[in-house]
């Protein structure tokens, strides 16, 4: 959708206090027999459409996961077109951001990066930096789209390649000053820091300064939202979008999954609404 600026419509809902986004990550296995078709994309957008009516309201963003729709081919890949395409068709002015940590050598990121923008229509992409700044080139160069760098991951391995030590640094504080100081020519960047290490959150605050961080790991994984608030919002008392796909939409595996939705939703934002 032509128009969109993805850190104009995030301002827009930390305007309302909005700091929750849910990752749409459906899993066939864990669906409701209330939204199951004989196609995936059928019962995928049946369970995401609940899964955004129920939310809109609350939260800052959306955050599908590309693997989720890949596994599935042709009918996976329509059904994360469409539900991409049904947020913004809602004209809440929600952002979508697409999960896919991309980058590769520069003309096949171009590809990358016209077929998260142009083709599925997100608002902002993860990006994974080993490749240097040549790789994500294409990507920063879509002046009003998000492009969100991984810096220090939530998954428990990630210290085996983050925590190594580039000249004395580690390496998620060097990729994140690398953002803040080199990459972030457009004003289009972000980082992505996991709650389960609140210290290194606080310590790329500190280093990023007002830029907004996406913070996955609440809940399933095991992030504190206390911590995760107290280390992570900048000194406007914003700039954390918060991501939370498990813990909310399977909330319940029964027919009042979206209500259940909501309500684990509306929960995880009136909490952080208290601490920001």
């Amino acid at each position: 959708m032509t128009g969109r600026n993805f850190f104009s419509l995030l301002e827009s809902k930390w305007d309302e206090k909005k700091f929750l986004c849910v990752g749409l990550d459906p899993v066939l296995g864990a669906m409701p027999e209330e939204v199951r078709r004989e196609s995936v994309r059928e019962t995928y957008m049946r369970f995401n459409r609940a899964i955004i009516d129920a939310t809109k309201d609350i939260v800052c963003a959306y955050k599908p996961n590309i693997a989720f729709y890949e596994a599935h081919g042709d009918e996976g890949m329509e059904a994360l077109r469409e539900t991409i395409s049904y947020i913004q068709g809602l004209a809440l002015d929600i952002p979508v951001i697409l999960d896919a940590k991309r980058a590769d050598i520069g003309n096949t990121s171009a590809l990358y990066a016209e077929a998260v923008f142009d083709y599925l229509g997100a608002d902002a992409v993860t990006v994974q930096p080993y490749l240097g700044s040549d790789a994500i080139a294409p990507f920063l160069e879509r002046k009003e789209k998000g492009v969100i760098v991984l810096c220090r991951t939530s998954n428990p391995g990630s210290g085996e390649i983050q925590d190594v030590l580039v000249e004395g640094v580690p390496l998620y504080q060097h990729v994140a000053r690398l953002v803040t100081e080199k990459w972030n020519r457009n004003d289009n960047c972000m980082v992505v820091v996991g709650a389960t290490y609140p210290e290194e959150l606080r310590m790329v605050r500190e280093i990023v300064g007002t830029m907004p961080i996406l913070v996955p790991g609440i809940g399933t994984q095991g992030g504190d939202i206390e911590q995760t608030v107290n280390a992570g919002k900048n000194a406007r008392s914003r700039g954390l979008i918060i991501s939370v796909s498990r813990g909310v939409i399977f909330a319940s595996e029964g027919a009042d999954f979206a209500a259940a939705a909501r309500l684990k939703a509306q929960d995880l934002h009136d909490t952080i609404s208290k601490l920001i």
